[in-house]
């Protein structure tokens, strides 16, 4: 039986990174969903969103890890392969797992062209303070680079668990300074996870040419981003107040999809008083 994916035409135009800015410069919310896969990038550059995120929470996903810890960069490099051959238009943007660049900017070189290699159009790094250095020495290399700050799962074990990063004072100027730096390094996105709204909206006014990725940091960014299997239900367990299940809206995967660009793009999700801290 053959599920192949055959190549079709696509009234979108490939999304660059001048587009993206260009649309985050007019107000236009950027829509991001995690994928691991060829088939479900084909759904979710049909569907029209924006980034396809290959995530290293595929470990957890995927793999049945517990955490992120355990993915190696050989895994980032298949799943990015896979995800290239079915997206015809989005922007893919591929994480570098752990201990792939914490030894150094010449080891976050050499991630970094190996996911790029593999068809990834940015790559994303966890953590501030440090980084920057890496971040620029990527940027100025011809890398895009997505940085990710608030919760990093990578620091799951240092963080003390799954926690809300930035509540009090000093951590929320911690996590705007990291922002501002990781910004002047060239950094062209930044993924906040888990922090409240207010701390990540004061981000976005920090550095207004960032284009910020918000995943349980209110609205106010100017894009949002997902686990794929959280939004669409097939996640077991409890899941985290700021998902949103959108199968519950409609009968198809496709229609779900669809329903959470729409939704990103209104402005309708996340709504604060249900999902914000």
């Amino acid at each position: 039986m053959s599920s192949a994916i055959p190549p079709t035409a696509s009234p979108r135009k490939p999304l660059n990174l001048h587009r993206l800015r260009e649309m985050h410069s007019q107000g236009e919310k950027i829509t991001m969903l995690t994928c691991y896969d060829a088939s479900m990038a084909r759904a979710l550059d049909e569907c029209g969103v924006d980034c396809l995120l290959v995530g290293d929470s595929l470990g957890m996903v995927v793999q049945g890890e517990s955490s992120t810890v355990p993915v190696a960069l050989a895994d980032m490099v298949y799943h990015t392969r896979c995800v290239v051959r079915g997206n015809r238009t989005a922007w893919v943007v591929s994480d570098l797992p752990f201990g792939s660049y914490q030894e150094g900017r010449e080891q976050a070189l050499r991630s970094s062209v190996a996911l790029m290699q593999a068809g990834a159009h940015m790559v994303k790094l966890e953590g501030g303070g440090w980084t920057a250095e890496t971040v620029y020495f990527l940027t100025e290399r011809g890398i895009p680079v997505c940085a990710h700050l608030g919760l990093t799962p990578q620091s799951v074990h240092a963080l003390g668990g799954y926690r809300i990063q930035g509540r009090d004072q000093a951590g929320a100027d911690t996590l705007r300074r990291h922002a501002s730096e990781l910004a002047q390094a060239g950094a062209a996105m930044l993924v906040i996870e888990l922090t409240p709204s207010d701390v990540a909206a004061q981000v976005q006014q920090d550095n207004p040419g960032l284009i910020t990725i918000g995943i349980g940091a209110g609205q106010r960014t100017a894009g949002q981003v997902l686990v794929l299997q959280d939004m669409l239900n097939i996640t077991r367990g409890k899941l985290p107040r700021f998902v949103r299940n959108f199968m519950l809206e409609g009968g198809s995967i496709d229609d779900a999809i669809g329903r959470y660009v729409s939704s990103v793009k209104d402005g309708s999700f996340p709504d604060e008083a249900i999902h914000g801290y």
